[in-house]
Order: structure tokens, then sequence, then C-alpha cells
């Protein structure tokens, strides 16, 4: 990442994009678009804006021939299907004829377009043609963006993605990471493209879009690289003044403090505990107990007196000693209630077993329950969850039948199908695993959150996860760059083509 950006040049974009936001617009106009790239110190070529057609040929005898021609609209961002775009422009005559035809077609185009003039710019007639930019992604926020140009990336995607802000040596992996690298080295006496300064310019556009979460979207296409630098050609900068906020994360050290307590609990509760076969609550309450577990198991019942021997209270709130982890096995409206207890009881995490929530479109019930878990920092896995196991310490909080391999690898899924299948066959190997957890709709506990846990567990050396989505793509990434160098992480995401995406959902 960059990190000499001044503080004047940094002020320089601001002004631009205030600017931008005082006037209503969602983007920048050529002109602005090269203030903010020559702030960050972005190759562009000579350029400058005609407002008449005599400017216009001034310009670009100036400038020398030949020069590309483009209409300056803030409302027209598509200038080549406005007719707004010109290249090849080899004299003065040629001149003012397409500034008279770029400002008739963009007219044609949008009558009521504002029209600040033409963009007159030095043609770049060579060099190899690729493209950098940056997106905001719901999942990952920020990415940087890098491919060639023309049909690479319009018919094999052929483009690579890191997070933003990347530093050189990401910059520079980019440029391995296409499928076309090859091409870049220099093939057929071609000379090979200038790398410091391709990688030097991705680096700069992730440094720009990491410091302006405004900047939404941002395109340098083409840029002519060269074994003696890069220049951009084309810039657009598409803006959004109300990004949304970052997902606000608990630090490392709360993870492991609620995690810990939640897999290694010392006492537990099962609201929902049930006598009768065929409850969920019953099958919980066997599991636990014919598990193995030697830690406490409060069962929870509005009515019961006892349960499985155990004495029942109805409330969590009523049990007399702290209790780590609350199992529920009741109906999804009596969730919220529960959980509420939950957190006036200080328990650190819950197992939400119930479905009814945001996988059948309650969503207003499940963001009830996100909130009172902010409120009292409760943590819990799920809803719609099958449970877990945690085999050094004989847990089987889950409806499953009890399993009692041990083994160090640790397993999670994100479907309950799929965890019951990995269930099944793990039994079926007698395959020893340390845990196999459960996700389901990933209110709170996530995939990062298990990474976090099994990163410091001495009881797990390898972590296999199932995954249709991620809740938070950036902390994944940060999180499993981190583990992965020091336990294999090995993830089967689901969902990746068309046909997948609707099984998983």
């Amino acid at each position: 990442m960059v990190d000499n950006v001044k503080t004047s040049e940094k002020a320089a974009v601001r002004k631009i994009l205030q600017a931008a936001k005082a006037a209503g617009r969602e983007s920048l106009t050529a002109p602005e678009a090269r203030g903010v790239c020559e702030a960050y110190g972005i190759t562009i070529p000579k350029e400058g804006v005609a407002k008449t057609a005599d400017e216009a040929t001034k310009l670009a005898s100036d400038i020398g021939f030949p020069v590309v021609m483009k209409i300056v609209s803030p409302q027209i961002l598509h200038k080549t299907e406005a007719g707004g775009v010109i290249v090849g422009v080899k004299s003065a005559e040629h001149a003012k004829e397409a500034f008279n035809s770029i400002v008739g077609n963009a007219k044609k185009y949008d009558a009521k377009a504002e029209i600040h003039g033409v963009q007159v710019q030095q043609m770049l007639t060579f060099g190899q043609e690729v493209i950098i930019g940056a997106v905001t992604d719901p999942a990952f926020g920020k990415l940087v963006a890098f491919g060639l140009g023309g049909i690479l990336v319009e018919v094999l995607k052929d483009i690579t993605f890191r997070l933003a802000p990347a530093t050189n040596e990401e910059a520079l992996s980019m440029l391995d990471g296409i499928q076309a690298a090859e091409i870049l080295r220099g093939v057929r006496g071609a000379k090979p493209v200038d790398r410091a300064a391709l990688s030097g310019m991705i680096e700069r556009v992730s440094t720009l879009v990491a410091d302006f979460p405004e900047i939404a979207e941002m395109d340098l296409n083409p840029v002519f690289a060269t074994d003696r630098g890069a220049t951009a050609a084309d810039v657009r900068i598409v803006l959004n003044f109300n990004p949304a906020p970052a997902r606000d994360r608990p630090s490392q050290a709360e993870i492991v403090e609620k995690m810990t307590r939640i897999m290694k609990p010392k006492a537990l509760a099962v609201i929902g505990a049930s006598a009768e076969n065929g409850k969920i609550g019953n099958s919980v309450m066997k599991n636990l107990i014919n598990g193995g577990y030697k830690g406490e198991i409060y069962p929870i019942h509005p009515s019961a007196d006892t349960i499985m021997g155990k004495k029942v209270y109805k409330s969590v709130k009523d049990v007399p000693g702290n209790i780590d982890v609350a199992v529920f096995a009741i109906p999804a409206k009596f969730v919220a209630t529960a959980l509420q207890e939950v957190g006036e009881k200080k328990i650190a995490g819950a197992i939400l077993i119930p479905s009814g929530f945001a996988e059948t479109g309650n969503v207003e019930g499940q963001n009830e329950l996100i909130e009172i878990g902010r409120k009292y920092g409760v943590r819990w896995m799920g809803p719609n969850i099958y449970g877990f196991y945690y085999t050094p310490s004989d847990l089987c909080a889950t409806f499953c039948t009890a399993y009692d391999v041990k083994g160090h690898a640790a397993l999670s899924s994100q479907s309950g199908g799929i965890g019951m299948a990995i269930i099944g066959f793990s039994r079926s190997a007698k395959m020893g695993v340390s845990a196999i957890v459960g996700l389901g709709n990933k209110s709170d506990i996530d995939e990062d959150d298990l990474l976090t846990f099994f990163e410091q567990d001495d009881n797990t050396t390898i972590i296999a996860q199932h995954l249709e989505d991620l809740k938070d793509g950036r902390s994944f990434a940060e999180v499993a760059k981190r583990v992965s160098k020091k336990k294999p992480i090995v993830v089967l995401k689901a969902g990746r083509t068309n046909m997948g995406a609707r099984a998983a959902s």
C-alpha cells in the first residue's frame, strides 16, 4: 500500500469529491478524474478541455497529433455509446470537425445533458493494453482488479482481484495471477512490460479507493503498458456518498475468550429440554449425557421437575451457578425472550437450533436476535443449525447422534444437509475430528470466528469448511490469510454456478 501520499494531495481529492457531492453528481467528469489521478501519482496522457472548436484545434496542435477527443458531461458516462469519442484525430481541420461532431452527437443522445466541453488527449498508439480498476463488493468491500484489456477481459473474464489497499507484493502477484500473464513477460519478440510501473499503478489505485470510501468504482481502461512505463488512457470514477458502514467485529482476544467458553464449557443449559422421545430437547439431553460430557447440565423447562435425573429450572436466570453456553431447543417465537434471559444471566454463548427465521423470510425476527446479542454481548451460532460437537470435551451439543471418534480435524458447514452428510461420512469412515460445527444462517458466529478459535486450539491441526456465502468476505480473507500460515485450511465453496447458487438459496 502506498504510504507517502501527502496531506495536501489527499485534500485535493477531497475537494474534487466534495464539489461533485455538492452538485448532486454520482460520477466525476474527465477533468476531475484527471485531478484525482494526478494527486495519487497515476500516470495519464497529456490533455486539456476545449469549449470551442478553435480551442480544440489549438489544444490538439500543442499536444501533438494524433489525439483522442471525448465529450465531457456529468450525465454521459458511456461516451462511446453516445458517439462522444473520436480517436486518431490527425490534423487541425480534423480536430475542428471532431469537436462539432462530438457535441452534436452528445446533444442528440441526451438533450438535457450538461456539456462542459470536449477533452483533447494525447493518443497512445503502442503498448500492451491492460485494465486496472476498483469495485465495492457487498461482502469483500473495496477490491482492486487487474486484467488484460479488450476481448480478454470482456469475453474470457481474465481478471484477478485483491483486497484494497494492496501491498506492492500483492500488486506484483496480480501480474502473474491472470491466465495471459505470459504476454506481459514478452512473447514473439515483444519486450516485457515495466512490472514496477504496472504494480505501482495497481497499488496507487487500491490506496486511493481505500482512502476514499465514497469512490464506489474506478476504471483505468485501457492502460497502455510498455517496457518504459504505464499510462492510463481513460479514467472513469463512480461515486456513492452513502457507503454501507463497516461491520463491527470483536477483537481477536474477545473472539477467543467467548469461543473458548462456548466450545469448552464448564456448564451449559438446554432451553427446551424434554423427557419426551422424539423432541429435539430430548435428543440434545441424551447426546450430552450419553456423549460423556462431564460439565454441569441444566435442563430448562417451564413445568417439569426433573429430566433424565437432573433438576429442572424454569429459566436460566433461576440457575444458581454460572453457565457458559445455552443450547436452544424451543420454537422460534420463544427464542428472543429466552435469548434476552441468557444475556441477563451473562451467559457467553448460545446455540440456536430452531428454524423459522431469515431462511423462511422472517428477517425481522432474526434482526431482533442480533440486537439482543449485541446488547448483552452474547455470541451465538445459528439460527437454523444442528448444533456442534467438540470431541476433546466429549461435547455433543446437537440433536444428531453422539460422536466420539477423536482426532485433529475441525469441520464446519453452513448447510444443515451437508453437515449431516459430513457427520455420517465421518462416522462410517471412523474419521477422527476435534469438532464438527453447524453455522446455519450465520447471524452472528461465522467462519471467521471458528478460524480464530481453531487457530489457537491445540486439539486442532487442520480446518475444513463448507460455505455457501460469506457474511464478511474481507474479514474472512484477512483471518484466513493469518491462520493458514499456522494450520492448513480447506474450503469447499458451494453456489459458485447459477444452479449451485439456486440450490444453496
